[in-house]
C-alpha cells in the first residue's frame, strides 16, 4: 500500500474538518494560477457580442492566458487574491467536505449503506452551508483575480482594503453579492464532486479493482473533477460574472445569465472550460489525495499518543 495505512478507528469529525480545510489550502496553493486564468477567460468579452468578443479577445487558451498575464502584469498576478482564496478554503472546504460524512450519516440515520439520494442531500446541504459561511471571501477572491495588477482598472490594493471598500461602497450586501448563484453552484459542485468521488471509490473497492490507497484516491478524484466541470461550468461562469460586476450592471444573477445568452450566445456559459477542468481536475486530485492521507496521519498520531508505554 502506498502512503499512510488506513487505521482501524475511523477519523473523527474534528479530524475531517481540519483535514479538509488544510488539504483544500494545499490544493489551492498548487492550482491557483489555473483558477485565475479561468476567471480571466470567463469575464472576457463581457457586454460584447460574439463577433466583437472574438476579435478583441486578450486571452486565448489556458497557456496563452497565463503567459499573457506573466508578460503584462508579472508572475505575481497569477496569485492575485490568494490570501482571500486561502481564507475561503479554510472556512469553506472545512464545512462542505469535512462535514459531508457526518451529514450523510444524519440523513441515513447512522446506516453504513448510503443511497444516492442521501449522498446528494448531504452534498447539497454542506455545499449551501459552506457558502453561508464563506461568501465574502469568495467575492474578494474573484475580484482580485479579475483585476489587472497595473493600470487604471485596478480596484483594490490589498485584501483588507477590498473587504472595507466593498462594504463601504456597496453595503454589507456587497460582500454577499452572488450568494444565490454561488449556493446553486456549490450545491451542484459538492454533489458532483463528493458524490462522484464517493461512488467511484466505492465501486472500485467493491469490484476489487483497486485497494483503498493512493492510486484509488487519484482515479476517483480525477473522475470527480471531470464530472464536476461538465455539470457546474454554466453556473460557475454566471457566478464569476455577477460577483465581478460593477454596482447596477446586473439586477440579478438571472439577469446576468440572460444578458450572457443574448449578447454572447450559449457558448458563453462554457467560457474557460479547459482551465476549469485543468483546475478542478488537478485540484480534486491534490485535495482528495492529501485529505485521505491527512486523515490517516492525524488518526495514526492520535493513536500513538493514546497508546500505553
Amino acid at each position: 500500500m502506498v502512503g499512510f495505512k488506513a487505521t482501524d478507528v475511523p477519523p473523527t469529525a474534528t479530524v475531517k474538518f481540519l483535514g479538509a480545510g488544510t488539504a483544500a489550502c494545499i490544493a489551492d496553493l498548487i492550482t491557483f494560477p489555473l483558477d485565475t486564468a479561468k476567471v480571466r477567460l470567463q469575464i472576457q468579452g463581457e457586454r460584447q457580442g460574439p463577433m466583437q468578443a472574438a476579435a478583441s479577445a486578450q486571452y486565448r487558451g489556458v497557456l496563452g492566458t497565463i503567459l499573457t498575464m506573466v508578460r503584462t502584469e508579472g508572475p505575481r498576478s497569477l496569485y492575485s487574491g490568494l490570501v482571500a482564496g486561502l481564507q475561503r478554503q479554510m472556512s469553506f472546504a472545512s464545512v462542505r467536505i469535512g462535514l459531508y460524512d457526518s451529514v450523510k450519516q444524519f440523513y441515513t440515520k447512522g446506516s453504513e449503506h448510503a443511497g444516492i439520494g442521501s449522498r446528494l442531500l448531504a452534498g447539497s446541504t454542506t455545499g449551501a452551508l459552506a457558502v453561508a459561511v464563506a461568501q465574502p471571501t469568495d467575492v474578494v477572491k474573484v475580484r482580485f483575480q479579475a483585476q489587472a495588477r497595473a493600470g487604471a482598472g485596478r480596484r483594490y490594493q490589498s485584501t483588507v482594503e477590498a473587504y472595507r471598500t466593498i462594504a463601504r461602497e456597496e453595503g454589507f450586501r456587497g460582500l454577499w453579492k452572488g450568494t444565490s448563484p454561488n449556493v446553486a453552484r456549490n450545491a451542484i459542485v459538492n454533489c458532483a464532486e463528493l458524490v462522484t468521488y464517493d461512488l467511484i471509490k466505492d465501486t472500485l473497492l467493491k469490484a476489487h479493482l483497486m485497494t483503498d490507497d493512493l492510486p484509488c484516491h487519484f482515479t476517483s478524484a480525477f473522475g470527480a473533477g471531470f464530472c464536476t466541470t461538465v455539470i457546474a461550468s454554466p453556473v460557475d461562469v454566471v457566478k464569476t460574472r455577477y460577483m465581478n460586476s460593477a454596482l447596477g450592471q446586473y439586477s440579478s444573477a438571472g439577469h446576468c445569465a440572460l444578458t450572457m445568452l443574448q449578447e454572447e450566445g450559449p457558448r458563453a456559459f462554457y467560457k474557460g472550460f479547459m482551465p476549469s477542468f485543468l483546475r478542478l481536475g488537478s485540484w480534486n486530485v491534490v485535495m482528495f489525495v492529501t485529505y485521505e492521507q491527512l486523515k490517516r496521519a492525524l488518526m495514526a498520531a492520535r493513536a500513538s499518543r493514546e497508546a500505553p508505554f
